[in-house]
């Protein structure tokens, strides 16, 4: 079994940049909030983007947040499989799907129709915006994370 190789840790080797993007984050996260989205929505946006990106660093990181936040652990064990179960709300499937699509942009090259209708259709424009935004800045920190090869942190059991 191969270890991961060590490699620069982007964000701390330019933490200029990093400040922005965590300023970033923190917009958006405002952004989710003052339009009145569950807390937990965003973090399954987050999880499922870093599932598909093979962040291992950002899946440990906001699945132990939705945790905190009362998310169910068979919920986060079935997210990558959230098509096949009834566990996720119209809202929290039209934001999945969105996620989905936005991150496979290099292989689809397209937000498809229905899945931007179907969002429009369960968000008002100021949700629909928020939850965009949140699965654009999850992917730019799965980029830096995988890049990085960032190290998960201790187990804090």
């Amino acid at each position: 079994m191969s270890t991961m190789s060590k490699r620069i840790q982007l964000t701390a080797a330019l933490p200029a940049a990093a400040r922005n993007i965590v300023a970033l984050h923190q917009t958006v996260e405002k952004a989710a909030a003052d339009a009145g989205l569950d807390q937990r929505l965003i973090e399954l946006v987050k999880i499922r983007a870093s599932q598909l990106n093979g962040c291992a660093y950002c899946v440990d990181q906001h699945s132990r947040d939705a945790r905190k936040l009362g998310e169910s652990e068979r919920r986060l064990y079935l997210l990558s499989a959230w098509r096949e179960t009834d566990l996720f709300s119209e809202q929290e499937r039209a934001a999945l799907e969105l996620t989905e699509a936005m991150t496979r942009l290099s292989h689809t090259q397209d937000v498809p129709d229905e899945v931007y209708q179907q969002a429009t259709k369960v968000f008002t424009e100021e949700q629909y915006v928020a939850v965009a935004w949140a699965a654009t800045v999850i992917n730019a920190f799965n980029r830096l994370g995988v890049t990085s090869h960032k190290p998960l942190p201790a187990d804090p059991k």
